[in-house]
């Protein structure tokens, strides 16, 4: 994995991070249409992070989803049961962002905030892991010089 890999999937992982951060801010401002749109950024941002440490993109967000699945879920590499947290966000988020209808309510948004700092939290640990398995990968096939970077930590 190059460095710049590495570093686009941590750049994404903080991404995640501060649309969490952003979330919680919104919460108590009472904002809850704009915090549920963090929340569900946060898993997304996660998501890519997960994508790119396999180089992987899509120019939607059906189609991050759908190689997220394919890739990450039904590959057993990341839980079924936090997975779903990302579909469920992307649907109040669309109907919240899109549709006229009303603000999510506080205790759905909250809900969904615990969720999204699991989804979150698994995803910083597998991109973690992968990108610790392909250094060592690397590193043991004589890759060193090719500017794969070893040790590398988010």
């Amino acid at each position: 994995m190059t460095e710049e890999v590495a570093a686009l999937v941590k750049y994404r992982l903080q991404a995640a991070q501060d649309s969490l951060e952003e979330a919680e801010i919104l919460l108590k401002e009472e904002k809850y249409r704009g915090a549920m749109n963090r929340v569900y950024y946060s898993m997304f941002y996660a998501t890519l992070a997960l994508l790119a440490t396999r180089q992987l993109s899509a120019a939607k967000h059906s189609g991050v989803m759908s190689l997220f699945h394919k890739e990450f879920v039904k590959a057993g590499v990341f839980p079924k049961e936090v997975a779903k947290f990302l579909t469920i966000a992307f649907d109040l988020r669309t109907k919240s962002d899109y549709k006229d209808v009303m603000a999510p309510a506080k205790e759905r948004v909250e809900e969904l905030l615990g969720d999204a700092k699991v989804f979150v939290a698994k995803s910083r640990e597998v991109a973690e892991e992968l990108l610790t398995m392909r250094n060592v990968d690397n590193s043991s096939s004589g890759l060193e010089s090719t500017g794969l970077i070893r040790g590398f930590t988010l």
